[in-house]
């Protein structure tokens, strides 16, 4: 297996976005964080959640997702003409608190544990695509994008406190290996 590398530590506090002429509060909009981070029960400091119930708290603590999907997307938003000068977009675009590169959907099972120099964290679904996440990617079919394509990341209990930092590497110990992110994120969208 290739290296696993946190390219980039994203947090965010809960804004108000106005979607569909209507305000709703979403911390979707991650931004980079430099230096150590600690890292919790309920995920990473000064990162919020504005609606518990689909995300965050202690089974969905912390959002990964891979770097390698970003290009899809991007190409995905052109054809689309969300996003008509070819601009790369930003690390947590997608919500994600941990930006990752070297470990895909397809190599990730519920169980899996990630280490980290200073904390550990354990796999515990396939992130589900919102209609917030449809707004902030600009076009009506993005959560049929992100269900069919599997490119959904996943959600990561905190199994050991520390602090985590961009640049870090990981590995990855595997769980029960019972059922892939990919396969359980279908499995989901079809009940």
């Amino acid at each position: 297996m290739t290296a696993i590398t946190l390219l980039s530590l994203n947090t965010a506090t809960v804004q108000p976005l106005q979607i569909q002429g209507r305000k709703v509060l979403s911390a979707i909009g991650k931004r980079p964080r430099a230096g150590a981070v600690a890292v919790g029960a309920l995920g990473l400091e000064g990162d919020e959640q504005a609606d518990p119930q689909w995300h965050g708290g202690v089974g969905k603590a912390v959002y990964a997702y891979p770097a390698e999907h970003y290009s899809w997307w991007e190409q995905r938003r052109r054809e689309r003409q969300v996003d008509l000068f070819d601009e790369a977009l930003p690390p947590g675009f997608f919500g994600e608190n941990l930006t990752l590169q070297g470990l895909l959907e397809q190599d990730v099972y519920v169980g899996d544990l990630l280490h980290f120099p200073d904390c550990t964290l354990r796999v515990t679904e396939p992130r589900q695509p919102c209609f917030k996440f449809v707004h902030n990617m600009g076009y009506a079919q993005a959560a049929k994008d992100m269900v069919s394509s599997g490119y959904s990341g996943w959600y990561l209990a905190v199994q050991r406190s520390g602090t985590l930092q961009a640049g870090q590497q990981a590995t990855l110990e595997p769980g029960p290996r019972q059922m892939p992110i990919t396969t359980l994120l279908r499995r989901r969208r079809n009940d």
